[in-house]
C-alpha cells in the first residue's frame, strides 16, 4: 500500500514538476507566444513527441544541431516516458521490468518523433504564414492517431487491433486538457502561469494513470489480427501530406476569376475613390472589367502600354510581396490620373498583404481607404533559410520541400515553400509579425477577420485598427451579403467596427497548438530590424 501511494506521489510530482519548470523559465524569458505549450510536456503520447518537434524544428540553426537535439529529445523522451508509464502502472498487475519498459519507449520515441514530424512541420509553415489551415491539418493526424500511439509504450502488438472506447477517450480528453490548459496559462499574468502549468501537468499525471490501466487491463480487442495502428498511421502521414493540395485553394484561391461583390455590383454615387480589387494566393484574371468604371482589377502582370492591367494566372501571385507593391504602385498611379479621384484598395489574402507591403515601402500617393480581408495575421513567426544555406529552420526547410512536392504533384499550379512571396514574408518577418494591422496616418483602414483567424495569432494583441470579425473560414468573408454592405459603408466613410468576444478566447485555445515563434533576437536575418516583438511582449504596433 505504501509503495503504491509512493509511486502515485511520485507520477504526480514528476508530471506537474517539468510543465512548472518549463513555465517558468518561458515567463522569466519573457517568451508570452510559447507559454501555453508548457503542459505537454509531460502529455501522454503522442502530444510529447508534438511538444518536442515543434520546438526542435523551429530553434535548430544547423544540419549538426538538429541531429543532436532529435537524438538527445528521443532519449530523454524514451527515459521520462517510460518513467511516467512505471509510475501510473497499475496495483495488482504483472509489471514489466524496467529495461523491457525503456527499450519499448525508446522504440515508441523514435516511431512517435518519425510520425508527428510532419504534422508538426505543417505547424511550422502555418507560424510562418499565419494560415490557419496548416494548423487543422497538423492537428486533425495528430488526434485520429493519439489512442493507437497511446498504448504503444505499455503493452506488446499495441499495432494490432482497435484501440478500446476508454483509450479513445482518454486521448480526447487529454487533447481537451492541453487546449484549456494553453487558454489558462495565456490568460494568466505573469507568473501565475507557472502554478497553472503545474496543475495541468498533474492533470496529466492523472490521464498516464488511466490511459496506462486502459491499455494494461484485460479487455478484448477489436480486430486483433488486424495491424490497425500503422494503417492508421500512414492514412493520417498520407493525410498530412495531401491536405496541403487543398490548402490552397481553401485560403483563397480560386479554380475559376475571383469575382466579389465589389467588382460585380456598381458602387453606390457616395463612394468619392476609386478602387482598386486584390486577389489573393494562387487567384487569377482573364481580363473581364468590373461592372463599375470605378473599380479595377488589379494585376500581378502589371499594366499594359495603355495603362490597363494585363489578365494574369495563378503562377503571377507567388512573387514577392516587394514586387507586387510596386506594380501596385504603378497601377494606382494610373487609376488616379485617369479618374482624378483618391484611390481606395481592397485585398484579400495575399492582396491584402500587398495592399500592406506598399503603405510600408511606398508613398501611398492618393491612397486614402484600405480594406484588409483575411489578411496574414502576424506572418513570419518561424523561419527555414533557402536551399543550399544553414541557418534557423534549415532541416524544416527540407521537410517543408519533400511535402510539397508530394502535395504538388496532382495540382495543375504548383505552390512551394521557397517561392518569392513566402520568401518575402520570412525575410521581412519583423514587419509583418508586428504592423500588418496597425494604423497608417491618412489612410482610413479595417480588417475584415473572420473568426478562424484568432487561431492565426498568439494570444495578446493583434490589431490597433478596426476590425470587422464574422464566424466564418480563410477568405469566406468576401462574398457575405452582410459584409458587402459594411465595406460600402466603408468606401462611403462611416465607421465600422465590430469585434467579437469569441475572437479573444478561441485565440487562447488555439495557443497550445501553435510552434514558437524564433526571437526576433535570435535570427541574423532579422538583426538589423528596430521593430518589438510580439513574441516578447503580446503587442504590436510597438514604437519603432
Amino acid at each position: 500500500m505504501a509503495s503504491t501511494r509512493g509511486r502515485l506521489i511520485g507520477l504526480f510530482a514528476l508530471a506537474a514538476a517539468l510543465p512548472a519548470v518549463e513555465e517558468a523559465v518561458l515567463v522569466a524569458a519573457r517568451f508570452h507566444a510559447a507559454q501555453g505549450l508548457a503542459p505537454q510536456v509531460t502529455a501522454v503520447w503522442p502530444y510529447d513527441s508534438y511538444h518536442d518537434m515543434r520546438w526542435l524544428l523551429v530553434y535548430h540553426d544547423s544540419w549538426g544541431s538538429f541531429g543532436l537535439g532529435l537524438l538527445a529529445l528521443i532519449v530523454i523522451r524514451a527515459l521520462l516516458s517510460a518513467l511516467l508509464t512505471w509510475l501510473a502502472w497499475p496495483a495488482g498487475e504483472a509489471r514489466p521490468s524496467r529495461r523491457w519498459l525503456l527499450r519499448r519507449n525508446l522504440e515508441v520515441a523514435v516511431v512517435a518523433a518519425l510520425v508527428v514530424s510532419p504534422w508538426a512541420a505543417l505547424s511550422v509553415a502555418f507560424s510562418a504564414v499565419a494560415l490557419s489551415w496548416y494548423l487543422f491539418a497538423s492537428l486533425g493526424p495528430l488526434v485520429v492517431t493519439a489512442p493507437f500511439l497511446a498504448r504503444a509504450g505499455v503493452v506488446d502488438r499495441w499495432w494490432r487491433g482497435l484501440p478500446t472506447i476508454e483509450l479513445l477517450g482518454w486521448s480526447t480528453l487529454n487533447f481537451v486538457v492541453l487546449t484549456l490548459a494553453g487558454a489558462l496559462i495565456s490568460s494568466a499574468p505573469g507568473w501565475w502561469g507557472v502554478p497553472v502549468a503545474a496543475f495541468a501537468g498533474t492533470v496529466n499525471g492523472v490521464l498516464w494513470l488511466r490511459t496506462v490501466a486502459a491499455a494494461v487491463l484485460p479487455v478484448r480487442v477489436r480486430l486483433p489480427r488486424v495491424p490497425a495502428a500503422p494503417i492508421v498511421i500512414a492514412l493520417a502521414v498520407v493525410g498530412a501530406i495531401w491536405a496541403e493540395s487543398f490548402i490552397g485553394v481553401a485560403a483563397g484561391g480560386q479554380d475559376g476569376p475571383w469575382r466579389p461583390p465589389v467588382v460585380t455590383q456598381r458602387l453606390p454615387a457616395e463612394v468619392r475613390e476609386a478602387v482598386i480589387v486584390l486577389g489573393g494566393h494562387d487567384s487569377r484574371w482573364q481580363g473581364t472589367p468590373p461592372a463599375d468604371p470605378r473599380v479595377e482589377r488589379f494585376s500581378y502582370r502589371g499594366l499594359d502600354r495603355r495603362g490597363r492591367p494585363l489578365p494574369y494566372e495563378p503562377e503571377a501571385t507567388h512573387q514577392s510581396l516587394d514586387t507586387s507593391a510596386g506594380l501596385l504602385a504603378a497601377q494606382v498611379e494610373a487609376l488616379h490620373r485617369r479618374t482624378g479621384r483618391p484611390i481606395a484598395l481592397v485585398g484579400q489574402s495575399e492582396g491584402a498583404m500587398v495592399a500592406r507591403a506598399f503603405l510600408d515601402k511606398l508613398p501611398r500617393g492618393p491612397v486614402t481607404a484600405v480594406v484588409l480581408f483575411s489578411p496574414l495575421v502576424q506572418a513570419g513567426r518561424t523561419y527555414y533559410p533557402p536551399p543550399g544555406y544553414e541557418g534557423w529552420g534549415v532541416a524544416t526547410g527540407w521537410q517543408l520541400r519533400a511535402l510539397f512536392w508530394l502535395a504538388n504533384l496532382p495540382r495543375p499550379v504548383k505552390d512551394h515553400p521557397d517561392e518569392a512571396f513566402v520568401r518575402s514574408m520570412l525575410v521581412d518577418a519583423a514587419f509583418y509579425r508586428n504592423r500588418t494591422l496597425c494604423p497608417v496616418p491618412g489612410v482610413r483602414i479595417i480588417a475584415f477577420l473572420p473568426t478562424v483567424s484568432a487561431a492565426e495569432a498568439p494570444p495578446g494583441e493583434y490589431t490597433h485598427v478596426p476590425v470587422y470579425q464574422m464566424p466564418a473560414l480563410h477568405g469566406g468573408l468576401i462574398g457575405n451579403r452582410a459584409v458587402q454592405d459594411q465595406v460600402i459603408r466603408f468606401l462611403e466613410g462611416a465607421p465600422v467596427d465590430q469585434p467579437r468576444r469569441e475572437y479573444d478566447l478561441l485565440q487562447r485555445l488555439g495557443s497550445a497548438w501553435q510552434a514558437p515563434s524564433l526571437l526576433l533576437s535570435q535570427n541574423p536575418v532579422w538583426s538589423a530590424s528596430r521593430e518589438g516583438d510580439p513574441a516578447r511582449t503580446g503587442r504590436v504596433c510597438q514604437p519603432r
